[in-house]
């Protein structure tokens, strides 16, 4: 396969990947962090607050929905037209829904509507989720050194962490608004922002070339007519091994959405001070997704992601404990020790490990389907919570235990995959692809 000598690509591509993913989910998680502390007020009936949470935090989750579906239609695109056209529309579409939303009516305003159009909204940025981290990965590790293709991967996560750092930080400033002005007026800045970060981003992509491999490709005439058949055909356990390994996002949500609603509207814990354990956290995974990323070039992909996810089976534990026990310097340290240095060791792999389980004919595919069903019970991991809550000081050990066990379902599916931090990039999913056709083969001669 014919490999760019531009030196400078696969640091261009690891940084639109960062920035684009930065836009991407700055959007996407401003809308988790007012769906836990500002939606329930505005958009729904005041009569019955927690109902209120669990709708609020259901309208979270219903973006998941879409990401499945939204999943096999940029997969498709990106397999057969290129990486480049995918990353654009999703960069763009993700930005108008955002805005869209802060220019929402209240329910006060709307009553019924109100919600209804918030759904569409978050539909929309559902679909421009699925296809965002799939395409970013695909494009950063086929522009990516064979030796670093961990490290180079892993920038679309830290540009995700990126994007939750600046989501958070823009809610900072607005916790010492009146509650009065925070719920008339000043929810909506967050959500304007987004229109300005986004045109940086989309200048930043549309100078970037496609990748060789999918340039190989498309020279050799084996860009596959219909990625999906391909896909289930040759890689459906691969498909099923990411859907599996995905529930480790809800960690993730837990951290990012429940744990921070619990923090503030049942234990009352400062605002302000819950939104800065989850920038601190964050900051510190910047820093901790690439070191474990050139782990994983060292000695491979499951042996960390596997780490990561039995860590915080463990962790999530002591983090709600202390939560309930409104102990601050413990939520802090088990906070940052959870999500900014342990998580990250499954959150910065998973991009490599995905990727390298398919060929490149079916990898955006491949990673986006997978992912994105996986995805779908991380977003909706919230709402599952508040239902799971119960009363009292231990309350919240059924939620603690629905976050252990899928955490433990992504480490064992993690252990079923082949390890391929040494397989060259031409050589990614081939033996999926050999033992598929000769099992077709056999059934033929049956």
């Amino acid at each position: 396969m014919t490999i760019s000598t531009d030196h400078k690509t696969p640091r261009r591509a690891a940084f639109a990947s960062w920035l684009g993913s930065a836009v991407e989910y700055y959007d996407f998680f401003v809308y988790g962090t007012a769906a836990a502390l500002i939606f329930p007020k505005i958009f729904f009936s005041a009569e019955d607050p927690q109902t209120a949470a669990i709708a609020s935090f259901a309208t979270f989750g219903v973006a998941y929905i879409m990401r499945p579906l939204g999943a096999v239609i940029l997969g498709h695109i990106g397999d057969k037209f290129g990486r480049k056209k995918v990353l654009t529309f999703t960069l763009l579409l993700m930005g108008f829904s955002t805005f869209i939303i802060g220019c929402l009516p209240t329910y006060g305003q709307a009553g019924i509507l109100a919600p209804i159009l918030l759904v569409f909204a978050r539909l929309l940025q559902g679909i421009s989720a699925a296809g965002e981290q799939a395409g970013a990965s695909s494009m950063t590790l086929e522009h990516a050194p064979e030796n670093r293709r961990a490290f180079f991967t892993s920038f679309t996560l830290s540009g995700t962490q990126a994007g939750l750092i600046l989501a958070t930080l823009v809610f900072i400033p607005l916790g010492t608004l009146d509650e009065a002005a925070l719920l008339s007026w000043g929810w909506r800045i967050p959500f304007f922002l987004s229109f300005a970060v986004v045109i940086v981003g989309f200048w930043v992509r549309r100078t970037l070339a496609e990748t060789p491999a999918f340039l190989e490709e498309t020279k050799k005439g084996d860009v596959v007519r219909l990625p999906l058949v391909s896909l289930f055909a040759n890689y459906w356990a691969d498909v099923l091994r990411i859907i599996f390994a995905a529930l480790i996002s809800v960690v993730s949500t837990i951290f990012s959405v429940f744990t921070l609603s619990y923090a503030v509207n049942t234990m009352h814990i400062d605002r302000s001070t819950m939104l800065t354990v989850l920038v601190l956290a964050n900051i510190v995974a910047l820093g901790a997704i690439p070191a474990w990323a050139i782990l994983a070039d060292r000695i491979g992909r499951k042996p960390v992601f596997i780490f990561g996810a039995i860590g915080c089976a463990l962790l999530i534990w002591p983090y709600i404990w202390a939560i309930s026990q409104n102990n601050l310097t413990l939520v802090f340290i088990l906070g940052i020790l959870l999500s900014g240095v342990v998580y990250s060791a499954s959150n910065g792999i998973w991009p490599a490990l995905y990727a390298e389980m398919f060929d490149t004919r079916v990898r955006l595919s491949g990673m986006a389907v997978g992912t994105q069903i996986g995805f779908a019970l991380g977003g909706f991991a919230p709402t599952i919570s508040a239902a799971l809550m119960g009363s009292g000081p231990m309350g919240w050990v059924p939620v603690a235990l629905f976050t252990s066990i899928t955490a433990l379902i992504a480490a064992v599916s993690a252990a079923t995959t082949t390890e391929t931090y040494k397989t060259p990039i031409d050589q990614l999913g081939k033996d999926a692809r050999r033992f598929a056709g000769s099992m077709n083969h056999a059934d033929r001669t049956v």
